[in-house]
């Protein structure tokens, strides 16, 4: 019966899902999806770009990892981002252009707060930047106001430009998280947590109203270890000293106008047209407008780092060889079982599905070594310790394993890292919160409080174990604290063997404990501290491939994605920018949701960070 409701109702999903898209293609109009796919599916259908151009980079660009994270959901609503690049198309559009000699600058155009990378993933891009620069084309960056985040990649640019009226802001990270104890108590759902580790808060923000010791003491830690990388490079960009950094943002935290130039954060106080001008000089366009335009933002030959990516040609992927190295993307919270990859399915790691993946490439004869690209806050401990049996099956074929950390890679995400027989790491990345932690919701209060009350049998005093209309009694809490003890021992058993660490540092370093990058490759739980395009070259060298070999993306793109992803660069988003308010409820509320539809696991074992960790 579970089946057959189950496929039911996908059916009955994929009916109503056909007619939305179908009442989508309506709306754009025939002719214009023609437009679309003439342009996108004819041969050499791809951009030109025209010479003298400037390579623009608009830094609210949404940068993933894996290159067919397409939702195709979202497309049909109307509320895809209108770009989006994975984090190696980015990196090689911005290196290719600094050899492309039709290519002769690069713009970073900021939005005023928004930033679409994530911290780990703007270090590899900063150093894509710091390459284009060593090339003495120019780079340019604007933004009426710059925000912290911004302003780290506009740091690196030979001009820094700030509207008369902007302000950049230095004052230091903060990171909160939403306590709902007393809420959820007002509400009548009650809440019990097993875990082990005392650095384990995941879902503390559910049984507490305020920050727990331990969760203050390794936050403060983790941001201190961020924040001093951020100055540090910031401060290096700008021939400045960290310490000046940390003065203005005890003392000032926005540097407003002419002062920000004073105090040599930016170059230039200037309006954005007269930026554009400045561009149309280095174009050769000269200084006047060109006839017609109406708005000034297009008004210089330019190439958008997107549209340029499209024209790229990614050297790993194209070359002749035999050999090859799998690139492999774990994204997202790890969930028990199957992808959909369906309409709507977010971005996840499934247990079975990446353990499918890893086992065909471990199949494959040509596949000499494998790249996995973590970027997950963990989840199922099931379908972790399920991902991780294939990642050491493919180090018994022979083949070295290299695991490249993107912004997270903690909890369940180290998990399926630690027997790598490398790890590399931004200092930037949040990693470690080796721990593990169960979670148990009912709703006997909420029901009396409304009049709806649970009756049943069983033939088993433990036969309703999972039952969420009531407590779970001490006996049954001893279960699962006997099971939690269970996996963390497992955990510590892997980490120790993974990385070669007596059990006893394992031990204190582990508590559920979360690290930076920069952190976790002092103490060994990290080899390395890189990039993507490190450990790729690290898979080489110890496969000892030499230059023979070419890099091979897993998972391909489904036709579905192949189909969608010819409409990304041409669809915008129907919603505009929210209120700050309207942000952030959406926020609390969007992380919520995501952690409840992730909450598979078939014993209820979780390792995961706290889901509402927001770094600002």
């Amino acid at each position: 019966m579970r089946q057959f409701l189950k496929y039911t109702l996908a059916s009955l999903t994929g009916s109503i899902l056909f007619f939305l898209l179908l009442g989508f293609l309506v709306a754009v109009g025939a002719v214009g999806l023609a437009g679309v796919l003439v342009a996108n599916l004819a041969k050499g259908g791809a951009p030109a770009v025209e010479k003298d151009s400037v390579l623009v980079y608009d830094l609210s660009t949404l940068i993933v990892d894996s290159p067919v994270a397409v939702d195709p959901g979202s497309v049909v609503l109307g509320t895809a981002p209108p770009s989006q690049l994975a984090l190696r198309q980015a990196v090689l559009a911005v290196e290719e252009a600094a050899t492309d000699p039709r290519i002769v600058a690069l713009y970073l155009k900021g939005s005023g707060s928004l930033i679409g990378a994530g911290l780990a993933n703007q270090m590899d891009l900063r150093q894509a930047i710091a390459r284009f620069k060593e090339t003495d084309k120019p780079v340019i960056a604007y933004d009426l106001s710059w925000s912290e985040r911004e302003y780290y990649l506009a740091s690196l640019a030979d001009t820094v430009y700030l509207n008369p009226f902007g302000e950049v802001e230095m004052n230091g990270l903060y990171a909160e998280t939403l306590y709902q104890a007393e809420a959820l108590q007002k509400l009548g759902i009650g809440v019990q947590v097993v875990r082990v580790g005392a650095y384990k808060s995941a879902f503390e923000s559910l049984t507490r109203n305020t920050m727990s010791l331990q969760e203050r003491q390794q936050t403060q830690r983790l941001l201190q270890d961020v924040w001093q990388a951020l100055l540090a490079d910031t401060a290096q960009a700008r021939s400045l000293q960290p310490q000046q950094l940390q003065a203005i943002a005890n003392t000032q935290g926005f540097v407003f106008g002419d002062a920000a130039k004073t105090q040599k954060l930016v170059d230039q106080i200037a309006y954005e047209d007269e930026v554009i001008t400045a561009l149309r000089e280095i174009t050769g366009e000269g200084a006047e407008e060109q006839p017609g335009d109406q708005d000034n933002q297009y008004s210089f030959r330019q190439v958008s780092l997107s549209r340029y990516a499209q024209v790229v040609d990614d050297e790993l992927t194209s070359r002749s060889a035999s050999q090859q190295i799998a690139l492999v993307y774990a994204e997202g919270p790890i969930i028990d079982g199957e992808s959909s990859g369906g309409f709507g399915q977010t971005s996840v790691i499934a247990g079975n599905t990446v353990a499918h993946q890893l086992r065909q490439v471990r199949q494959d004869d040509e596949v000499k070594a494998v790249v996995l690209r973590v970027n997950s806050p963990g989840g199922s401990a099931t379908a972790a310790e399920v991902i991780l049996r294939e990642v050491q099956l493919i180090q018994a074929a022979g083949k070295p394993v290299v695991v490249s950390m993107g912004d997270v890679a903690a909890s369940g995400g180290y998990w399926i890292s630690a027997t790598a027989d490398a790890i590399v790491a931004q200092p930037a990345t949040i990693t470690g919160s080796i721990g593990v932690v169960s979670l148990f919701l009912n709703l006997q209060n909420l029901g009396d409080n409304v009049g709806v009350a649970w009756d049943g049998v069983k033939t088993a005093e433990l036969a309703d174990i999972f039952s969420s209309s009531r407590p779970k009694t001490a006996q049954e809490l001893a279960i699962f604290q006997k099971a939690v003890d269970s996996i963390y021992n497992a955990f510590l058993d892997r980490v120790e063997t993974g990385r070669n660490l007596p059990r006893n540092q394992v031990a204190n370093l582990a508590q559920g404990r979360v690290w930076s990058g920069k952190s976790s490759q002092e103490l060994g739980l990290v080899d390395e501290l890189g990039g993507l395009e490190q450990a790729i070259t690290k898979a080489a060298t110890l496969a000892n491939l030499g230059d023979d070999w070419r890099l091979q993306e897993y998972p391909e793109p489904t036709e579905w994605q192949r189909f969608f992803s010819l409409f990304q660069a041409h669809t915008v988003s129907l919603a505009g920018p929210a209120d700050a308010l309207t942000e952030q409820m959406t926020r609390v509320f969007n992380d919520n949701l995501d952690l409840v539809k992730t909450l598979n696991d078939p014993r209820g074992l979780y390792m995961r960070l706290p889901a509402t960790l927001v770094i600002e």
